[in-house]
């Protein structure tokens, strides 16, 4: 429903529910108050005056959220987290005293930050494991069907359509690798204080180092991770954000890459993005079957590699041990990425869902290039025959050039096989040259490397996350 304010078209279009959740002002909110509570049982357990009353009272009151309340404390104090403390206090009158106890504003901040990257990152991890799936069962069927290879968009020796589509898996895979490791390497910043010292809690805990360290662990694996950040300033290190966005870049790229050489078999018209019955291609041209999922990949994939520059310009103006000028832009540059990476996938798992292949253009096209490519064996052939190495390679050089030139100066059909039968220097009749056109001749290994890799790399990868291919797909907005 159009509104009379400014809406991202990532939240209105393209992104799925489950990725906006995970940016929206409940998981927000609700984590600083999981990690109030986290902070205050450890408190509790090692000894500092909190008691079990004001932790229970704290947990009750986890996800009923004032927003307007909030806005109001807002207003009057300027500051965010103080307000959501006064907004929580007033749920928690017990606890009020002890909400927030040794820490600043970037305990929830930046730790809230760093779990949802985290569940983002497990978000795009499983969506990269269904686009494979459905990718292994398009490459398994065409693994055998021949098409044109090509070098600077120029015909070369032949490929099949199956083993094209492990390119595009193999760097989905590599990606894969990296969500994996930025997953498993994310820490939480804990609890540093405010210029990253401990001070506070030192002070809390009376000179007692190890409490202080324990209280860090305690947070942490309640929280679900298995270590903090070693050192910090008031902040984690804005290196993490741009590795993060660096990691999602790197799923545009690949996406980008795919769509991008299906809008160019798109234009062959050898394979095509799904297209429904009732869908209109252009407002002027009724014919039209324009390659719009595949358009929007690339466009979205532009703005996510794009995206990946900011934090990386804030990692580099950061000062000291911290200002604020990363924060406005971390607000946007963030969940705007992991939005379209989102959004990306979703389209990118529709499109791979139902790709379809028109095998007779595939052919025709294979044909009208085969003689070219037939012509190293045609050589080899007529050598055994008793023909001269040096003297064939120049005949069919010359005579290539004048099928070339009949195929592209007069638009006739590609006749290198009639020229090579009248000349006398093959010794071999249209029939025994023609022999040479099969496809599946010059496919090499193809079939096999496949199944190889289907096998070796990808069955695997379905295998460890079985439960991703069971989620419910996301359906597309438009």
């Amino acid at each position: 429903m159009p509104t009379n304010t400014y809406e991202s078209p990532l939240s209105s279009r393209y992104a799925s529910d489950e990725m906006l959740y995970l940016f929206s002002a409940d998981k927000k909110f609700s984590t600083w108050r999981r990690l109030w509570v986290a902070l205050a049982r450890a408190e509790m357990e090692l000894g500092l005056p909190v008691t079990q009353e004001q932790v229970d009272e704290l947990e009750a009151h986890i996800t009923d959220i004032d927003y307007e309340k909030a806005a109001q404390w807002e207003k009057k104090l300027r500051h965010d987290v103080m307000a959501h403390v006064h907004t929580y206090g007033e749920l928690c009158p017990k606890a009020m005293p002890i909400i927030h106890l040794g820490a600043t504003s970037c305990y929830v901040g930046d730790n809230t930050d760093v779990i949802i990257m985290r569940e983002g990152l497990e978000l795009v991890r499983n969506k990269l494991v269904r686009v494979l799936a459905r990718l292994a069962d398009f490459a398994r069927e065409y693994k055998a069907l021949p098409t044109l290879g090509f070098t600077h968009f120029q015909a070369a020796q032949l490929v099949t359509v199956g083993k094209r589509a492990t390119l595009w898996m193999n760097e989905l895979l590599m990606d894969l690798e990296e969500v994996e490791h930025r997953i498993s390497s994310l820490k939480l910043l804990g609890s540093k204080g405010t210029t990253g010292t401990q001070a506070s809690f030192l002070e809390l805990f009376e000179g007692d180092h190890g409490k202080v360290k324990e209280l860090e662990r305690r947070i942490a694996e309640e929280m679900g991770f298995d270590a903090v950040v070693p050192v910090s300033g008031q902040t984690y290190s804005r290196k993490m954000d741009y590795n993060v966005l660096s990691t999602l870049a790197g799923v545009a790229q690949s996406a980008s890459k795919f769509a991008t050489d299906l809008r160019l078999l798109c234009h062959l018209k050898e394979v095509e993005e799904p297209f429904e019955k009732n869908q209109i291609g252009s407002s002027a041209m009724p014919y039209k079957r324009n390659p719009m999922r595949c358009e929007r990949i690339c466009s979205l994939a532009r703005y996510v590699i794009v995206d990946a520059g900011n934090p990386a310009v804030t990692t580099a103006t950061q000062w000291f041990e911290r200002t604020l000028d990363d924060s406005a832009n971390k607000r946007i540059s963030i969940p705007e990425a992991f939005l379209a990476v989102d959004a990306i996938l979703n389209i990118y798992l529709n499109v791979a869902s139902g790709l379809v292949v028109h095998p007779k253009v595939i052919r025709r096209h294979v044909m009208e290039e085969l003689p070219f490519m037939a012509s190293e064996n045609i050589m080899m052939d007529a050598v055994k025959r008793g023909g001269d190495r040096q003297a064939l390679h120049e005949r069919i050089r010359v005579l290539s050039q004048e099928a070339g030139r009949n195929v592209k100066d007069l638009g006739l059909p590609n006749n290198l096989i009639d020229l090579m039968a009248e000349d006398p220097a093959f010794g071999m009749s249209r029939e025994e040259l023609t022999a040479h056109l099969e496809p599946e001749r010059y496919i090499g290994r193809c079939p096999e490397q496949v199944e190889e890799f289907l096998a070796q790399e990808i069955a695997p990868v379905l295998a460890k996350y079985a439960a991703a291919l069971g989620e419910k797909e996301t359906e597309l907005k438009v």
